[in-house]
């Protein structure tokens, strides 16, 4: 123990992570390490990131090859969303996402793929005098049907499930994910046999995804992404790290990743507390201060952390195993 206790410090102070381990060291942060990493790389996301780093992937091909490199750099996951061709803005045009998954699934490159369902339900509202009605300008609001709909034609081995609303980070607006429709996503998800990934914002998301096993809507175990430094969500200090942690039923598998220049600090600080690690250009476009990353860059950067912590990166047949997962076959 005292072997693997300094060289997890002399790990972190040699890569500047001594935040991570005095904090780790002074709220006594449990080393519960998971021995057996997988890597989720978030490929695009739907943040207006698409101006700011000409490697942020927008037609389907860049998405698509952006997420085959990022597998070779040795992710299991991709997380996928869709983004006009022309202009970068996020998208939820099917053809996007069939194209998206045509491209990942006919590559050479072995990886599970894993499609938001997130978008449909941005809702702006006017000034703070005349909230309503709501603005034409970004509110986007769909039925359940409607924002499973890619799900159905691309039949993805996991996709998001946003567990519960919230004011979201870029603008004046809320994220909304009311009970009624979780449950009704939830439920045409499990009928799809595709495994949600719960998106956890804060505790009171767990709390409702534990609802949703109850009721049978999604089985059980079930695989949570702890989102950390979302605003206006969970901080992403360690003791609310902690909390959320604390949260996830024993028997379920979790991965915690931070937004923005937290997001290495994060893969030692996931791995540590006993989970798995998202990185990728959704969550953070910088390899270092001023530098832009690539996919793969990134990647490659939290698989050094993981390794140099002592522990095995798993692949996705390990990752199908471990979560039940259903490879789909090109059509």
């Amino acid at each position: 123990f005292f072997q693997a206790e300094d060289g997890i410090r002399d790990f972190c102070l040699s890569r500047g992570l001594g935040d991570v381990y005095k904090r780790q060291r002074e709220y006594r942060m449990p080393l519960n390490m998971n021995s057996e990493v997988f890597i989720t790389c978030a490929v695009t996301g739907s943040g207006s990131t698409q101006d700011r780093s000409e490697y942020v992937p927008r037609s389907p091909e860049q998405i698509a090859n952006s997420a085959i490199e990022a597998a070779k750099a040795g992710a299991a996951i991709v997380h996928c969303h869709v983004r006009d061709p022309e202009t970068g803005v996020p998208s939820r045009k099917v053809e996007y996402y069939r194209e998206v998954t045509e491209r990942i699934r006919e590559a050479d490159t072995d990886v599970v793929l894993n499609l938001t369902a997130g978008m449909g339900g941005d809702m702006v509202f006017g000034s703070t005098e005349s909230p309503l009605p709501y603005s034409q300008n970004g509110t986007d609001m769909a039925g359940a049907s409607e924002r499973v709909k890619h799900l159905e034609e691309c039949l993805p081995e996991i996709c998001t499930l946003d567990c519960g609303t919230m004011n979201f980070a870029e603008a004046d607006y809320v994220m909304t994910n009311t009970p009624g429709m979780l449950r009704a996503m939830a439920k045409k998800m499990t009928d799809l046999g595709v495994r949600p990934e719960i998106e956890a914002f804060d505790t009171g998301h767990l709390w409702f995804a534990k609802q949703l096993v109850k009721e049978g809507l999604i089985e059980d175990p079930v695989m949570v992404q702890l989102c950390m430094n979302v605003p206006w969500g969970a901080p992403d200090d360690l003791n609310t790290l902690l909390a959320m942690v604390n949260n996830v039923p024993s028997n379920w598998t979790f991965s915690a990743f931070s937004l923005g220049r937290h997001q290495m600090p994060y893969v030692a600080a996931a791995v540590l507390s006993g989970g798995n690690v998202r990185v990728g250009l959704e969550d953070n476009i910088f390899l270092e201060k001023g530098v832009l990353a690539t996919n793969a860059q990134l990647v490659e950067r939290a698989c050094k952390i993981i390794t140099n912590l002592g522990a095995k990166i798993i692949g996705p047949s390990e990752v199908r195993e471990k979560l039940k997962l259903t490879k789909r076959a090109p059509k």
